[in-house]
């Protein structure tokens, strides 16, 4: 079974949160780090999950998973923001 590459899903997360958080603006986003936990399969619908880092309100925590299979595929994840 093909897996969807990981720049792919990173990629899609990333555009999740210039959305959400940057109003599309990519100069906003300072830093992205993310840790691949599970294989992404195409067709499978990624859900991006962020919150504000409490007390810091240029940092946000994230996650995706897998709606099909509800498991995290990326984790760990934490972003700056200007």
């Amino acid at each position: 079974r093909p897996i969807l590459h990981g720049l792919a899903s990173y990629g899609l997360v990333a555009y999740a949160l210039l959305r959400q958080c940057c109003a599309g603006d990519p100069a906003r986003l300072k830093a992205l780090d993310i840790r691949f936990a599970a294989p992404v399969y195409p067709g499978e619908t990624l859900v991006t999950e962020i919150w504000r880092v409490p007390g810091q309100p240029a940092q946000v925590q994230l996650r995706a998973r897998v709606l099909e299979r509800d498991k995290v595929v990326l984790s760990h994840g934490f972003a700056e923001l200007a």
